[in-house]
């Protein structure tokens, strides 16, 4: 039988602990995407670390909105008849729902940078392509669970399909049938969009959240189209599958949004930052006061040296008391002198002009 064979098993055991295949997909997904936004979120000016802090917040939040999501667009596995509740904490067997996935993870990431100071339109931007990427990595874990496949097909990339993989889906198709690999088509679309978008990127230097609208807008087309050839069961709407109405109404709403903004913000943000939270004008500021007192400081420490210096200096002490203790003693000598000069030329003076000896 010709075509893509899937694999015999997506759950391996290191001992007693299950290892899925499903989980390792998310978890590839989620380091390679965090690898890119650190890269780009750097680019853009924004601290590294928040981009983590965004992913340990966002993860938990995507994965319980994701969840939420797929319970509630497939209740009858859950809710009907022969359903049980408690298989929607079964995450394991699959079952996360984008829809979801992006605005629960949202919140979580918002909250964290709010508390940071900073702004969630570039920190968006920079993780739009990484998610596309994370998204293509995560079809991985629907190959090896054998689900979400499309309609049977005769082209030569068709999916081989368990027969106890369909029986368990309720579906009965002739032995050796193919079926559509739309785990295959969704991770080539999400790869190519995550491409360009970041070509898109760097001509346009987009901003304002413009990227991962573009983001949204690419990632719904395909899923329409992808959505039509899934033969798994779903909730109808108007004859529509419910994820087709999803994808054609949200991805409107990104196109208009993203139309807005350009008109709105054609650029791209000057900062990262929330107003007034711009910790480098902060650092500057407590730079320059440090510097500031550090001056004044050391000032101070002189003008200190200088008067200890003088009120203690012996060589000006010595000087001064000489200049006291010298200063009445020459005046008094210098008056004996004159004194006795005056008395010896007091008895030599000069006889009157009739004087007879003269």
């Amino acid at each position: 039988m010709n075509g893509i064979p899937s694999p015999s098993q997506g759950v391996w055991y290191l001992g007693p602990i299950p290892i899925r295949a499903y989980a390792l997909a998310i978890l590839a997904g989620i380091v390679v995407a965090g690898f890119i936004a650190i890269r780009r979120y750097r680019a853009r000016g924004g601290p590294e670390g928040a981009v983590l802090d965004a992913i340990f917040w966002a993860v938990p939040f995507g994965i319980v909105g994701a969840r939420i999501y797929h319970v509630f667009s497939s209740p009858d596995a859950y809710f009907g008849p022969n359903g049980d509740p408690w298989l929607a904490f079964a995450i394991w067997n699959g079952g996360l729902g984008i829809w979801g996935a992006i605005p629960a993870g949202a919140l979580g990431a918002w909250i964290s940078l709010r508390r940071a100071g900073l702004r969630l339109a570039p920190f968006a931007d920079s993780l739009a392509p990484a998610l596309a990427v994370a998204q293509a990595i995560g079809r991985l874990g629907n190959y090896f669970n054998q689900e979400l496949f499309g309609a049977s097909t005769t082209l030569p990339w068709g999916l081989q399909i368990s027969e106890q993989t369909l029986r368990a889906q309720g579906l009965d198709y002739p032995a050796g049938t193919l079926f559509h690999p739309t785990f295959l088509y969704e991770l080539l679309w999400n790869l190519a969009l995550a491409g360009v978008l970041i070509w898109l990127d760097r001509r346009l230097r987009l901003g304002h959240g413009r990227v991962f609208w573009l983001y949204v807008f690419g990632y719904t087309l395909g899923r329409v189209w992808i959505e039509y050839l899934r033969i798994d069961e779903a909730e109808q709407v108007l004859g529509l599958r419910l994820n087709v109405w999803t994808s054609i109404i949200v991805g409107l709403a990104a196109l208009i949004i993203f139309i807005v903004i350009s008109r709105r913000h054609p650029g791209r943000e000057e900062s990262v930052w929330l107003p007034g939270r711009e910790p480098d004008e902060q650092s500057e500021d407590e730079a320059e006061t440090s510097a500031d007192d550090e001056v004044d400081a050391a000032s101070e420490h002189d003008s200190d040296d200088v008067v200890e210096t003088a009120e203690t200096d012996p060589v000006d002490d010595a000087e001064e008391n000489d200049m006291t203790d010298e200063t009445p003693t020459e005046t008094v000598d210098e008056q004996a002198d004159l004194e006795q000069t005056r008395t010896k030329a007091g008895a030599a003076d000069p006889l009157p002009e009739d004087d007879p000896g003269r």
